[in-house]
């Protein structure tokens, strides 16, 4: 098969090409394609704009994880906007693509979060949900989800990766984590009560290939493990993984300060259950948490 990934370079981008490479021809949009090609190597065709692409006849799926990491820096006004718009211009310019197409890809996978869902207390949550908090998070995902599902059509299905916090060593979340926990400094914020919702990063790429070869896949699907943990749990366990002490906490109005807005990510939680992708019969080689730290740092 044919692939265009936007996004490619990405924690989960990068990992999903050196899979796909072997078997496919893979065609990656980036804008540092020079950077991109030392990451990937030579064999992906790279794209440096969208605008290069008159159609997307050429392709037989199209993945879109193109995205300003969202906790890079403060949200400001002109920081929100750049999220936006490289979420949803990325995602609007293949749906013009796609109406431009005679030979429609059979397949779009197109990226959200479950910050789609807002800040949430204990209630177990599955894409049933349909009680999201009105907040910048929700208002995000909600748009970038309906510019996808918009583009499917009896020829193409359109499947929705609303992810969790992932799980790689020494990239993404946990390179921001790990110092302190290293330094035996690291601990819950707060009470660390609030859920926290992950995926390890294999789990996470071997999720997208099932949901590209089953063709009965469609629509929203959540990217977390079967298990949520609490952030008290969590610190425990990446400290044990660690050998190292978990004795300290940071209260939630000194990432306030630091953070802003922002900040809301990190203190407020969701409890995110994978159901669909369960009863699609995919397999978590990671369910809990200390299995996927054992792997990551055992």
């Amino acid at each position: 098969m044919n692939f265009l990934i936007t996004g490619g370079s990405g924690l989960i981008g990068s990992r999903l090409v050196a899979k796909l490479i072997a078997e496919h021809q893979v065609s990656v949009l980036t804008r540092n394609v020079a950077g991109t090609e030392k990451m990937l190597g030579t064999e992906p065709n790279y794209i440096s704009d969208l605008d290069q692409l008159t159609d997307l006849n050429a392709f037989d799926v199209v993945i879109n994880l193109a995205g300003e990491p969202i906790v890079s820096k403060r949200w400001t006004d002109k920081q929100k906007s750049i999220i936006e718009k490289s979420r949803w211009g990325t995602t609007s310019k293949l749906a013009e693509l796609f109406t431009k197409s005679t030979s429609l890809p059979s397949l779009l996978i197109s990226g959200s979060a479950i910050g789609f869902y807002g800040r949430q207390d204990e209630t177990e949550i599955n894409e049933t949900f349909d009680n999201p908090s009105d907040e910048y998070s929700h208002m995000l995902c909600k748009i970038w989800e309906k510019l996808a599902l918009d583009i499917a059509t009896e020829k193409t299905r359109v499947c929705i990766l609303r992810t969790g916090i992932v799980l790689a060593k020494g990239e993404g979340a946990l390179k921001k984590m790990l110092l302190p926990f290293k330094l035996g400094l690291g601990g819950p914020i707060g009470s660390g009560d609030h859920f926290m919702s992950w995926i390890h990063i294999e789990d996470m790429v071997n999720g997208i290939l099932h949901l590209i070869n089953n063709a009965d896949c469609q629509g929203v699907y959540n990217f977390t493990a079967p298990e949520p943990v609490t952030n008290a749990h969590f610190s425990e366990s990446l400290a044990k993984s660690l050998h190292r002490p978990c004795l300290f906490t940071t209260p939630k109005f000194v990432l306030k300060f630091a953070m802003g807005e922002m900040a809301d990510l990190l203190i407020h939680g969701q409890r995110v259950v994978p159901m669909k992708l369960e009863q699609s019969k995919f397999s978590f080689k990671f369910p809990t948490i200390d299995e996927a730290f054992e792997n990551l740092f055992g």
